[in-house]
């Protein structure tokens, strides 16, 4: 297997300018016209800072379910994702199937009764009520700071794929773009977010399905593209567990064991369980059960969108030998881009380069409208300026909204030092998710968990992930083969870390009164879990056990091809 290119810069290959004409750039400039749109739709129903922030918890459970799964089928997924497809392979697949489904289930079916029934609107609030301030307001300023960065990573990706393939100039795209995510955000809130994921779900289908189908008829189908990559790449590279054993070497550089640990429980559930920019679209719901119905409703699509992500990856694999190497011209970040100027005609590839860029937007938009929300309740009005007025609170909501945008712009670059984006991400989600969710799962099942133990398992959760990636992994202390295997490896440190750190603050600190526990420990409850079903929320496909129960047999069913 020849070297992965050592180009460190995210830069598409020069070649990879696409055709485009008036027809492409119609349906490009009615998309942006629908966008705005929806954002001035928005507006009038935003009264209140509920209403900014959380849609006034009045949205229906499929609404949400798709906006839910489009906040993270950000470019970055689809780019990323592509990515790691021609360079890993069909170990792809882990993402979803075992790092995604079990962790969306569990945020629906245990820990969305927590959050939604306190009534918090963030999930560091939640820490709030759990542990103390200190925990509250260092939970509240990681996420925020990563909210930005991961923004930034949407911002910096979009301007070097809109530049290799229209030819705009880099900050052309980065204002364009930033400007109407600021232009709906501020208008319509959280509500005109979330419509407009809805809308670049279905964009961002439209997109990539045509790859999938005209990809796969050039390479001859799936046997004729899995013949192809076995003779080139190896066995092993279109299987999801080949040479994952403990000492084996395969191109992922990780074992099962670090899959499972790394990526299934610790990355994934840190991500789903408590990462913001996702549950807030569960909170916006309008009963609970529609909150809990929210990830299990999005864990469906998101089992299948695998394939539209992994096969345009495996087939620039296969028709491009070396590809992603020095040699060949093209890093693997420049599989989805390659296709779409190979192998799409004329107004469906306008549709393409809409969807790209409705999948920058809606990952941006979800980290924005996630920090505005953060920062002005759980920063903002609660330790800078307190007992305002509600309307103040959503002035200073668009304001900071602005102040977002700005700050993503600025950190826009921190990506171009990984040449696969979805590594950068999967740093990021070690160092911050990871920390906070070591934290809210031991809260949650162990009621002697003291009030200081949720500060100081956070801090040193954070710390050594980071001490294990920039340290153990970059200075060759610890031979890791690939920056993913050594995010699942920093994400375990971190994990490990954290809870080791809190039972042992537990053990000499004093816990919290059980009086105080109630709703936040698991075996507990507060009057808003007991809410009765809303009318009709009694039907079969509307039961929370059933659909969770159900996305879990299809992902394992899901293995058994990739399996031999």
């Amino acid at each position: 297997m020849q070297t992965p290119t050592d180009t460190p810069v995210l830069n598409l290959a020069a070649e990879l300018r696409l055709p485009t004409n008036a027809l492409d750039y119609t349906i490009l400039a009615i998309y942006f016209v629908v966008v705005l749109g929806i954002g001035f739709a928005a507006r009038r129903s935003v009264k209140t800072s509920l209403d900014f922030f959380l849609s006034g918890r009045s949205l229906p459970a499929w609404i949400t379910g798709l906006a839910f799964i489009s906040a993270n089928l950000a470019a970055t997924e689809i780019l990323g994702m592509a990515a790691n497809s021609a360079q890993y392979g069909a170990y792809t697949v882990h993402w979803y199937w075992i790092g995604a489904i079990p962790a969306m289930v569990f945020l629906g079916l245990v820990m969305m009764p927590f959050y939604y029934g306190s009534k918090v609107r963030s999930v560091p609030e939640m820490l709030l009520l759990r542990f103390d301030k200190w925990a509250h307001l260092l939970s509240s300023a990681l996420f925020a700071f990563a909210a930005i960065l991961i923004a930034g990573v949407n911002l910096y990706a979009l301007a070097i794929v809109v530049e290799a393939l229209l030819g705009w100039p880099q900050w052309v795209a980065i204002v364009v773009a930033g400007a109407f995510v600021l232009g709906y955000i501020t208008l319509g809130g959280l509500s005109s977010a979330i419509y407009n994921e809805v809308l670049q779900f279905f964009v961002i289908l439209a997109a990539l399905i045509p790859l999938v189908v005209l990809g796969l008829k050039k390479v001859g189908g799936w046997g004729g593209l899995t013949d192809k990559l076995t003779a080139t790449h190896g066995e092993n590279f279109t299987t999801a567990w080949g040479g994952t054993g403990i000492g084996s070497d395969n191109p992922l550089g990780a074992n099962w064991l670090t899959i499972v640990l790394g990526l299934g429980f610790v990355l994934s559930f840190g991500y789903w369980t408590t990462n913001f920019a996702e549950v807030q679209r569960a909170l916006s719901a309008k009963n609970l059960s529609a909150a809990q119905r929210t990830p299990l409703i999005a864990a469906f699509p998101k089992i299948f969108i695998v394939f539209l992500v992994m096969i345009p990856g495996l087939t620039a694999a296969a028709l491009i030998p070396g590809f992603g190497t020095a040699d060949s011209g093209y890093q693997y970040n420049d599989a989805i881009p390659y296709l779409m100027e190979q192998l799409l005609p004329n107004g469906v590839l306008g549709i393409a380069v809409t969807g790209l860029l409705a999948a920058f937007m809606a990952g941006m938009a979800a980290n924005v409208s996630s920090f505005n929300t953060v920062f002005t309740n759980d920063i903002w009005a609660r330790y800078v300026v307190r007992g305002r007025e509600d309307g103040y609170y959503v002035r200073f909501g668009r304001l900071i909204t602005v102040i977002g945008v700005a700050a993503s712009v600025g950190t826009a670059f921190l990506a171009s030092s990984f040449s696969n984006i979805m590594s950068y991400l999967q740093t990021l989600f070690s160092f911050f998710n990871v920390p906070m969710f070591v934290v809210f799962i031991v809260g949650m099942f162990w009621k002697r968990a003291s009030v200081k133990s949720g500060f100081w398992g956070l801090l040193a959760g954070t710390v050594a992930a980071m001490v294990n990636y920039f340290w153990i992994y970059k200075q060759g202390i610890v031979d890791i083969p690939s920056d993913q295997g050594a995010n699942f490896v920093s994400a375990i440190v971190g994990f490990v870390a954290g809870a080791v750190v809190m039972v042992v603050v537990s053990l000499f600190t004093a816990p919290k009164p059980a009086a105080e526990l109630q709703g936040l420990v698991y075996g507990t409850r507060s009057p808003g879990m007991q809410e009765p079903p809303a009318a009709g929320d009694d039907a079969w496909y509307r039961r929370p056990a059933l659909l969770g129960w159900g996305a879990i047999v299809l992902a394992a069913a899901c293995y058994i091809p990739f399996s031999f």
